[in-house]
């Protein structure tokens, strides 16, 4: 395979590409070309379609730039309701129910076009790569492979909610696409207004319970709308079942053609990918691959000597930007869209990053060396793990025999005016608008572009477990998690040898509140001992989940708690993949919230999204014989 860009690139800006309904969506066409002049023939072709202007330089740098000089014809596309797109004001984020059907029209479109040798690819990273497993719903006979990468498949499972509560960085998400909605880019001042809200992100956070009408997405309908479905359908009804938030209930229509999906474990949509992947593996003949690093939602773009995510380094392996991320994709689509022997076919269907077994000692930039190392795999999960229950234990310890005494609970008070803080996690879209100097005029508003303007209000990936300044919901003193009243801690001893956990993760709680509805929250935390350069040690966060004590029986419906009575609740954990070094300890945190990762359960039972007034829960775990509350983790045999 060549890798040497041999072409120059003519560029068609803003075809109208036709839809069904006659609504035309604006298509930049970027083909081979000599000396200015489109090169004849019939070109494969790599198809982006974005709901963030498809001339962005992200795109047309890292897409169209480097696949058209290597013989593709690149095409960019923004959707209908989007920038140059036709279709104003019918965008609703993520939920659009005509967006499978306008991804087969394109690709049948450039089918049919004489530079095109009939077989297209799909590349693109979160809402673009959502998009693609739309698409590939409906079959088009001219799609040949994608390449979705960090994208949800199922918004009411782990885009918008998560066991039951909303996740919040979706409420964030919902400003970066109002900034340069159709309405926006029409009125300076309502753009202005939005900016504005943006740049006060970290105190709309805590301005719920939410009211139509009375926030900052009033003015784009569409998406305030969807705010308000995003907010208060607590219960899994007919909106999120719609195919638009819902493609795992139509996966056995899915185009069986040969498909990579790629995420890392601290991507919101880490559960997602690996579940793709496994239900496509599982039902097409085509081949399908999974890629997993130590990634946050934006990681694997990040190039660099290392990966690093806040302040963990995970190695000069672990770190691929688009100097390793798109020579991977030309080896994939060459093969499949041209017939070239890259090889790519011959690959291990699964390739993951197991975090860890790094020096443990501060870099010379002052960040923790957790290192890790790639490996391939024939298939996920892993059919050689072993789950095995860790068992929490009276007093705190945490085992993998289960407590044989009578003990008496662990209790905490749960008030949602001071929740546990967010140090870390998997969020996307979390953003706060900094304000040039010289603020917003309305007049230059409408040339702003965002990209060097926004901070995530919430760090996101691995992080040490204190509070610390400029972190929403921190306070002094600044503990560390463990150390708050409202945090319950279960450790192991320190292992005697490394343990590997690569899997499915998910906590088994034996809980009562004095609260009608409340949360409980679990963490998953890899304990390094105290040392010279972490005198304290460094407590770091892996994964997390959350279940709202009203879906503990079913999504579907409500039931709520009585006072003082025992329920068994399951809260799921996205996957991970950890190696434990000796010496270090296995720990879970329980608590009642994770704020503003998820919204605050007011513990008053009242509807969902629509409380009048908030109440302090005492809450309950139990770890005794009779209740042998557990995290279940999926163990790799050492050896």
């Amino acid at each position: 395979m060549s890798s040497r860009a041999d072409y120059g690139i003519v560029v068609a800006r803003d075809v109208m590409v036709p839809m069904r309904d006659g609504v035309r969506l604006a298509t930049d066409i970027y083909r081979p070309a000599h000396d200015g002049e489109p090169l004849p023939g019939a070109w494969p072709t790599i198809l982006l379609r974005t709901s963030y202007d498809k001339r962005a330089q992200r795109y047309v740098g890292t897409i169209a730039e480097f696949f058209t000089p290597r013989g593709f014809v690149t095409v960019q596309q923004d959707l209908r309701g989007r920038q140059n797109s036709e279709d104003f004001g019918s965008y609703r984020h993520t939920a659009n129910a005509k967006e499978g059907m306008d991804g087969y029209d394109t690709i049948e479109w450039i089918a049919a076009q004489p530079w095109s040798n009939g077989r297209v690819g799909m590349v693109g990273s979160s809402h673009p790569g959502l998009v693609q497993t739309h698409a590939a719903l409906y079959r088009p006979p001219h799609l040949s492979a994608i390449w979705p990468d960090v994208a949800p498949t199922n918004s009411y499972a782990h885009q918008v909610r998560w066991g039951g509560a909303m996740q919040l960085h979706m409420f964030g998400a919902l400003f970066i696409h109002a900034q340069d909605s159709h309405e926006a880019l029409a009125d300076p001042l309502l753009r202005a207004s939005i900016l504005q809200a943006m740049s006060r992100m970290r105190e709309l956070v805590y301005t719920t319970p939410f009211k139509p009408g009375n926030n900052p997405l009033s003015g784009i309908p569409g998406l305030e709308e969807i705010l308000f479905n995003y907010y208060t359908r607590g219960s899994y009804d007919e909106f999120w079942g719609a195919e638009y938030n819902d493609f795992t209930r139509h996966f056995a229509r899915h185009a069986d053609i040969p498909a990579t999906f790629s995420s890392g474990w601290g991507d919101p949509y880490a559960i997602a990918t690996t579940g793709h992947f496994a239900a496509m593996a599982a039902q097409n003949r085509n081949p399908q691959r999974l890629i997993m690093g130590p990634w946050t939602h934006n990681g694997m773009r990040i190039g660099g000597e290392t990966y690093v995510a806040n302040d963990v380094d995970f190695g000069s392996d672990a770190a691929w930007g688009f100097e390793r991320y798109n020579p991977e994709r030309l080896r994939f689509f060459a093969h499949w869209l041209r017939d070239e022997p890259t090889g790519v076919e011959r690959d291990p269907p699964v390739q993951i990053f197991v975090m860890g077994g790094g020096s443990g000692r501060r870099t010379a930039r002052g960040q923790l060396d957790h290192g890790g190392q790639w490996r391939a795999e024939r298939e996920w999960p892993l059919a050689r793990t072993q789950p095995t229950a860790y068992y929490l234990q009276p007093g705190g310890g945490l085992a993998t025999t289960p407590p044989q005494s009578l003990a008496a609970p662990a209790r905490f008070r749960y008030d949602p005016a001071h929740p546990v803080p967010t140090i870390g996690g998997p969020v996307t879209g979390f953003y706060e608008f900094l304000p040039p100097d010289g603020g917003l005029d309305p007049f230059w508003v409408r040339y702003l572009t965002l990209t060097t303007l926004m901070r995530s209000i919430v760090p996101d990936g691995p992080a040490h477990q204190q509070e610390r300044p400029g972190l929403v919901a921190c306070r002094p003193p600044y503990l560390p998690l463990s150390m708050r009243s409202d945090v319950l801690v279960f450790q192991s001893a320190p292992l005697p040898t490394a343990v590997e956990v690569t899997g499915p993760i998910s906590v088994e709680l034996f809980v009562a509140s004095s609260a009608p509805d409340t949360d409980f929250t679990a963490k998953l935390i890899d304990v390094y001992p105290p040392s010279q350069d972490y005198p304290e040690g460094y407590h770091l966060y892996l994964s997390d989940g959350i279940i709202r004590c009203r879906y503990r029986e079913s999504f579907s419906y409500e039931t709520l708690m009585e006072q003082g009575k025992i329920y068994r609740v399951t809260i799921t954990l996205p996957p991970t993949s950890n190696l434990f070094a000796a010496g270090h300890r296995i720990r879970v945190d329980i608590s009642s919230s994770n704020f503003p990762r998820f919204d605050l359960n007011p513990n008053t039972g009242e509807p969902m999204g629509r409380h009048t007034h908030t109440q302090v829960a005492d809450n309950l775990v139990f770890c005794d014989r009779e209740h042998p509350s557990c995290i279940l983790l999926p163990i790799v045999p050492m050896g």
